[in-house]
């Protein structure tokens, strides 16, 4: 591990003892929100996105030295591994530098150069390379080819065509023109669509793409996932496009050494060969493989930033709520769920009919709803009849002198966790719509409790999501989602088992053991309690206790993330205060001019003495920002009522790369294209907004045939 550790440091420039440490944490089982968290000291406080970028370093090198090893040993089985070889293999870094050495020795499958080899002709090509220097004499292939004639063999030209063939495969083996042409292609390569013939006549989702050429690197990940999608499908034909007789040249340069015209023309044909037949389709399909890994990437890393965006936008805090699946045909499904998320009641009403018998019962229910409960929160979801029905809400408040605070409400996923496992188990004797109507109402309260029960795909805030790797993808958003989850705490005695779940060190069967224990013994008065918990070990005490909260419990600091390990020196602290450990939590200014440096010990230093202190000062705070909504315009509820020149007021539903989406309630979200975002160059629409933020957008197109709306940001006060 140490020359692993030593080259990630490098790699990655960091302190080589702290990546170490990092690496020994990791091996020992620590995740690392715990990490990153309670143990500052031993990694120089290095955070999450750094940790992360050690242990994926860590995988590669790792997965590269066993690969090495499995190569040596296949060499040294074939009695071809000198020292030289096993010198470049064992100091490779690169896996594609190091599946070139290997090439030469890598079995083969039948190939025209084996067949020529079969047929006897390796002497002829060995004889062809002893004549290529520069003082060969002139050299007649005709008559030296003739010598290999056989039954397979029948003229001098199949023994050339077969000589040239064990050459280009040679040449196509040679690591420097290997890495040569990889370079071509990845730095002066141009992609190239161009829409298939048999839709030439028709328009498609491709067209963008349908006469396209680009340099590779210039192209940005949407556009080229997009491109792969359309070939896919079977709309667009594509290639990877290079300056061949630059390519042609330096391998003639760095081949042909004879002067002789005959053996001179005969290496330019077989680098041709060599080129076209063995290097183009190879290297081409590697370039695009790792411009598709890029974007791929580049993707998931937006699609994780608008996820983090997204599950830590602001709570509205738990009291009680109304929830509203809005709908037509069908009634508006209305549930109202206590200050812990707890279904209370449901009702169906039509408020959007023209029966007025049905439109003043509805008036009459939301109305009795809102007295009986004393509802705080109505949360709308933004699907169909959402405007309709705010309006419709709007004057029902009317009859209120303290009216609950109203807000539009994502619904995006929500029939998913509908129909889910975990809806059911929770609420097997609902319909799926009023599950739904739960979960929009339970994502106002705290978005990050409701969507953590969610695959995060069916949220709505990617792009090309399933066109990316999957595998990585899956992990990228599980990261994220834990991330979020240890960053703001979790209720130990409100939250389910799948937010339990994503508490650093609780795999999912520790949560339900979590949860039984719960709902057996009722909630938890102390931290110290989790050890009674099958399967709750040390290490996962150690791993999760500091990330789960306790209310109103027997010790203050079960409500901070200070960790139970440290309590010890909050003792100290409160004694030398001589404050009652109780009171601590209320006296922050007697914290804030303390000397933490008569507190340093082997294991805690000031890094941990400084979040303990901060904790202590604001004990349970949300480190999520203040609850705050968008407000839509009341005249504007269809794309039929905008026009161009509008302001309105609406909120970030999606960031892309090339913009970003907002609602703006028409139930189609438009686009601030990235150029339209500030009075500035944008690189990265992310730096300037972000999923759940609330924007004041100008409207300056709008197209109701395609149901495309451009909005800018540029001057809008």
């Amino acid at each position: 591990m140490k020359n692993i550790a030593q080259q990630i440091s490098t790699d990655l420039n960091l302190n080589f003892s702290f990546v170490r440490n990092a690496l020994n944490l990791f091996e020992e089982g620590s995740t690392v929100p715990f990490i990153a968290r309670y143990r500052k000291e031993k990694t120089g406080s290095l955070n999450e996105i750094q940790l992360r970028e050690i242990f994926e370093k860590f995988t590669y090198y790792t997965e590269l030295e066993n690969r090495k090893q499995t190569i040596l040993q296949t060499i040294s089985e074939q009695g071809k591994l000198t020292d030289e070889l096993k010198t470049k293999i064992e100091s490779s870094l690169l896996k594609n530098e190091l599946e070139d050495l290997y090439l030469p020795f890598k079995p083969k499958r039948r190939t025209r150069a084996t067949i020529a080899k079969e047929n006897g002709l390796e002497p002829f090509a060995e004889f062809i390379k002893s004549q290529n220097v520069h003082s060969s004499p002139k050299v007649n292939l005709v008559s030296e080819a003739k010598k290999y004639l056989s039954k397979n063999i029948e003229t001098p030209e199949d023994a050339i065509i077969g000589a040239s063939d064990i050459l280009a495969e040679e040449i196509s083996e040679i690591i420097e023109l290997r890495s040569f042409v990889r370079d071509e292609f990845w730095k002066n390569g141009f992609l190239v669509s161009k829409k298939k013939g048999k839709f030439e006549g028709e328009q498609t989702k491709f067209d963008s793409y349908k006469s396209y050429k680009s340099k590779l690197g210039f192209i940005a990940p949407h556009s080229f996932l997009a491109i792969l999608r359309g070939e896919e499908e079977g709309f667009l034909s594509v290639k990877i496009e290079v300056d061949e007789n630059k390519i042609l040249d330096h391998f003639d340069r760095k081949l042909i050494f004879s002067k002789d015209k005959e053996l001179y023309d005969f290496y330019q044909k077989t680098n041709y060969e060599s080129f076209d037949r063995l290097f183009r389709n190879s290297i081409s399909s590697e370039i695009r493989q790792m411009k598709k890994e890029f974007s791929d990437k580049e993707s998931i890393l937006n699609f994780g930033k608008n996820l983090r965006d997204l599950l830590l936008s602001s709570p509205a805090g738990m009291k009680t709520t109304i929830g509203i699946d809005p709908g037509f045909r069908t009634g508006c499904k209305v549930v109202v769920i206590d200050s812990t998320g707890k279904f209370l009641e449901y009702q169906n009403i039509f408020p959007h009919t023209s029966r007025l018998s049905e439109s003043a019962v509805a008036y009459d229910t939301l109305c009795e709803l809102i007295e009986k409960h004393e509802a705080k929160l109505i949360a709308i979801g933004n699907g169909t009849a959402s405007r309709e029905t705010d309006k419709f809400v709007t004057e029902v408040l009317e009859e209120f002198e303290e009216k609950p605070i109203k807000v539009t409400v994502s619904e995006s996923g929500a029939s998913i966790y509908s129909a889910s496992e975990v809806a059911i188990e929770e609420f097997p004797n609902l319909d799926l719509t009023v599950r739904g109507a739960i979960s929009i109402a339970r994502r106002l309260q705290d978005p990050l409790a409701e969507l953590v029960k969610i695959d995060p795909k069916s949220i709505g805030v990617g792009q090309y999501q399933h066109d990316v790797d999957q595998k990585l993808l899956k992990t990228k958003l599980d990261e994220t989602v834990e991330s979020c989850v240890n960053f703001v705490g979790v209720d130990l005695n409100t939250a389910s088992k799948e937010l339990l779940s994503f508490v650093s060190g609780i795999n999912k069967s520790v949560a339900l053991n979590i949860v039984n224990f719960r709902n057996q013994n009722g909630a938890f008065q102390t931290r110290e309690e989790l050890k009674k918990i099958p399967r709750f070990g040390a290490k996962a005490f150690e791993q999760a206790s500091g990330f789960l909260r306790i209310r109103n419990g027997e010790n203050p600091l079960d409500n901070t993330a200070v960790h139970p390990e440290s309590y010890f020196l909050v003792e100290n602290i409160a004694k030398d205060l001589k404050l009652p450990l109780k009171s601590i939590t209320q006296n922050p200014a007697k914290l804030k001019d303390l000397d933490i440096k008569k507190y340093v010990t082997e294991e805690i230093g000031e890094p941990t003495l400084v979040d303990i202190l901060e904790e202590l000062q604001k004990p349970g705070r949300d480190p999520r920002e203040e609850f705050s909504y968008a407000k839509f315009d009341d005249k504007i509820n269809e794309i039929s009522d905008l026009s161009v020149g509008m302001i309105l007021e609406g909120i970030v539903t999606n960031v892309t790369n090339f913009g970003a989406f907002v609602d703006i309630g028409v139930h189609q979200d438009g686009l601030v294209h990235v150029s339209q975002l500030a009075n500035k160059f944008v690189k990265d629409p992310t730096q300037i907004v972000k999923v759940g933020q609330i924007v004041k957008v100008k409207v300056t197109e709008v197209n109701e045939k395609l149901k495309r709306i451009q909005l800018s940001m540029k001057a809008v006060s």
